[in-house]
C-alpha cells in the first residue's frame, strides 16, 4: 500500500488548509484511513480518522474545527482544517489499516502545517 498526501503549507492563525491523502494498493475495501501529527516536543497524536461506513473519531484539540471525509470510490481521506491555530503547527501523516486475518497500518509521508501567529 501506498500512501500520497498533498496540501500542507502556511498559514496564518484563523486561516485554512485543506490535506488531501490517496491510497493505491490496498488489498481491502474495508479500512480505515486518518491523520496523525507530530508536533515539535510532543508524541505523535491522532488528529482525525474515519472506516468505511462509520463515524468520524476526532482528536480533543481538532474538535468543531477539522473534519474529515473518505472518497472509498477514490480511496482517498480529506482532512479540512479551519480556525487554525499556531498549536496546530506540525507534520501531518496520512495513514490507513486495513484488516485481512490481522491488522496492517500504513503510512504516507508527512506533508508540514505551519500556522503564524
Amino acid at each position: 500500500v501506498q500512501l500520497q498526501a498533498s496540501g500542507g503549507g502556511s498559514v496564518q492563525a484563523g486561516g485554512s488548509l485543506r490535506l488531501s491523502c490517496v491510497s493505491t494498493g490496498g488489498a481491502f475495501p474495508t479500512n480505515i484511513m486518518g491523520w496523525y501529527r507530530q508536533t515539535p516536543g510532543q508524541q505523535r497524536e491522532l488528529v482525525a480518522a474515519i472506516g468505511t461506513r462509520s463515524n468520524p473519531n476526532y482528536g480533543d484539540s481538532v474538535k468543531g474545527r477539522f473534519a474529515i471525509a473518505k472518497d472509498d470510490a477514490k480511496n482517498a481521506v480529506y482532512l479540512q482544517m479551519n480556525n487554525l491555530e499556531p498549536e496546530d503547527t506540525g507534520v501531518y501523516y496520512c495513514y490507513l489499516e486495513e484488516y485481512g486475518g490481522k491488522w496492517e497500518t500504513f503510512w504516507g509521508q508527512g506533508t508540514q502545517v505551519t500556522v503564524s501567529s
